[in-house]
């Protein structure tokens, strides 16, 4: 059984940009291809533990052409990358003075759908630990208000 979701769908569908593609970068050091973080939409007024964003996935991508020829499926490996930067941002915009968090590991993941060219995949994040040696968050990965993906990721500065 699929987990609630730490962001109610329509909140995070409806909820304006607060950080844009340049104040992504600004924090995030991730640039091209490898950018997969579009937009940072939500931080709960009541809980700052949580966290939203999106991912408008690109017809035109490098996987698409060999990733299920006919048929391309944004690769699981992806989606986590795109959960990692979230969480570096997270910890970051809290502790400006570190300058990378970098990944370094990933628990309970469970793939639960398919994320497609051309979609937009949010992601719900909840701040598990947040240290400045360490950070764990849990994220969710929805598709049209479908759990896709989730997973825990560990970060720990660069």
């Amino acid at each position: 059984m699929a987990p609630s979701a730490f962001i109610d769908f329509e909140t995070l569908r409806d909820a304006p940009v607060t950080a844009d593609a340049a104040a992504i970068e600004a924090v995030n050091p991730h640039r091209g291809a490898m950018r997969l973080l579009t937009a940072v939409t939500h931080r709960d007024a009541e809980d700052a533990s949580l966290l939203g964003a999106y991912y408008d996935v690109p017809t035109d991508a490098f996987w698409v052409p060999g990733h299920i020829p006919g048929r391309p499926i944004f690769p699981g490996v992806l989606m986590l990358e795109a959960a990692a930067q979230l969480c570096s941002y997270s910890c970051i915009t809290h502790f400006p003075d570190i300058a990378f968090m970098g990944f370094a590991g990933a628990d309970a993941i469970k793939f639960r759908g398919q994320v497609s060219p051309g979609d937009r995949l949010y992601l719900a994040l909840r701040q598990v630990e947040l240290k400045k040696r360490r950070s764990i968050c849990d994220v969710q990965g929805f598709i049209g208000g479908n759990l896709v993906f989730e997973c825990r990721i560990k970060g720990m500065p660069l």
